[in-house]
């Protein structure tokens, strides 16, 4: 399993995603540019020693990540995805794509998307953050999946 930032913005999200990623069993993977250097001590201060179980690979641009993708599908995490997170079956190489944190996923990312979903939410909310987001799709995917994929 594979959890990719697009243009993260704030690198204390990608620390935060970092953790979560190495928390579930996934590799961390950043799509730059970034709003921050990748050796900001911001993400090093969230992603503590996590680092290490899930040490983030940077690729150089949209273009460059998609050369890795293939087999496997990409899930987008959107508030404009039709389909609830809940009712998806996830596979064991599913990379699971969260947009940027001030503008999301640009239409490009949107359509190469395997799957666009959304995490329903109480009425008026807007989204989740972007760590927590990753955190909750690695938790449903691992419930679906067990520790064995």
């Amino acid at each position: 399993m594979r959890l990719v930032l697009y243009q993260p913005d704030i690198a204390q999200n990608a620390g935060a995603a970092i953790r979560a990623a190495a928390c579930f069993g996934a590799s961390l993977e950043i799509i730059e540019p970034c709003g921050f250097p990748l050796d900001a001590k911001a993400l090093r201060r969230v992603a503590m020693d996590y680092g290490a179980l899930a040490s983030p690979t940077a690729h150089a641009g949209w273009s460059a990540f998609l050369e890795t993708a293939a087999p496997s599908r990409i899930v987008l995490m959107t508030t404009a995805g039709s389909d609830p997170l809940w009712d998806f079956a996830f596979r064991k190489d599913d990379i699971i794509l969260l947009g940027r944190e001030s503008a999301g996923a640009p239409a490009e990312v949107h359509e190469a998307a395997d799957a666009r979903l959304r995490i329903p939410m109480a009425e008026g909310a807007r989204s989740l953050n972007v760590a927590t987001t990753g955190a909750i799709v690695l938790a449903e995917a691992r419930r679906q999946l067990g520790w064995g994929a």
